[in-house]
């Protein structure tokens, strides 16, 4: 019997090993950078962002929003401390995003709450040093699904300024043949309404689409069949083959200063 393309485990052997990597850096990021946790941006107690600041204190600074993956039902903001890392060294102000897990929510309660922390951000950065014309997002698997909520057509004109998109999921349907079936049951009406081959998006923001040269082929036709329907419609759109990366390691380089996942993101940041 062939492997399920999206059962991540199954093709990454040191998944544990680097789950355990990103939650040990986490906490040290949490130690070392200068934060403001557990920041509400809504009622529900899993409305909440923490935000990480670069050592500079100045006024204006550019602002990062990232979104985790684990399929839309596993992992929190907390796990992902460790991108503020690059964020943070690139001059940004990061705001790493919580949000309700699947399946005790539908998947229109996740994309309504990373909305809403995007307008949080829009409108109460600037409280916080950050200039909110200078935001940009980015996000991993199913974190790169919800980043692409961010500049659809229900969110026009987006002011997102760019967004990396890594590992990112487009087309929900397969989905329903996964293992997920068992864990999520994404709905027909659900796949239809929030996969993004079937949005129109903000022209104005530069993409980037990146996928590990070693992750499964869903990934890999995902990212070129998402990077071409942007492109359609007028956006500047990159794509990037990162070498000698699987699923887990592409997004747990993103905290590594000189790893080539970091060096897109602080690229972005610095645009």
């Amino acid at each position: 019997m062939a492997m399920d393309p999206f059962r991540i485990s199954d093709h990454v052997p040191e998944f544990k090993d680097i789950v355990a990597d990103i939650l040990s850096r986490s906490e040290a990021a949490r130690a070392t950078i200068r934060m403001l946790a557990d920041v509400r941006y809504g009622a529900d107690p899993t409305e909440t962002i923490d935000l990480f600041f670069p050592k500079s204190e100045r006024q204006g600074l550019p602002v990062h929003m990232f979104i985790h993956g684990g399929y839309w039902r596993m992992f929190s903001k907390r796990d992902y401390s460790y991108v503020a890392e690059t964020v943070t060294r690139a001059g940004a102000i990061a705001i790493i995003v919580d949000y309700a897990l699947m399946p005790a929510v539908r998947m229109a309660t996740i994309v309504d709450q990373v909305r809403r922390a995007k307008r949080w951000a829009l409108d109460h950065i600037a409280e916080h040093g950050g200039d909110p014309d200078r935001l940009t997002v980015s996000g991993h698997s199913a974190g790169a699904h919800l980043a692409t909520m961010l500049f659809n057509d229900e969110s026009r004109p987006s002011q997102i300024r760019g967004a990396l998109l890594l590992g990112g999921l487009y087309e929900l349907k397969s989905l329903q043949t996964s293992f997920l079936a068992a864990e999520i049951a994404i709905t027909d009406q659900e796949a239809e309404r929030f996969s993004p081959l079937n949005h129109r998006f903000d022209p104005d923001v530069v993409v980037e689409i990146a996928v590990g040269a070693d992750e499964t082929a869903p990934f890999h036709g995902q990212a070129k069949a998402f990077a071409e329907h942007l492109g359609t419609q007028g956006l500047r759109v990159s794509q990037t083959s990162l070498i000698g990366a699987n699923h887990m390691s592409s997004v747990r380089d993103l905290g590594l200063w000189s790893a080539q996942p970091a060096t897109l993101l602080a690229k972005l940041i610095g645009a």
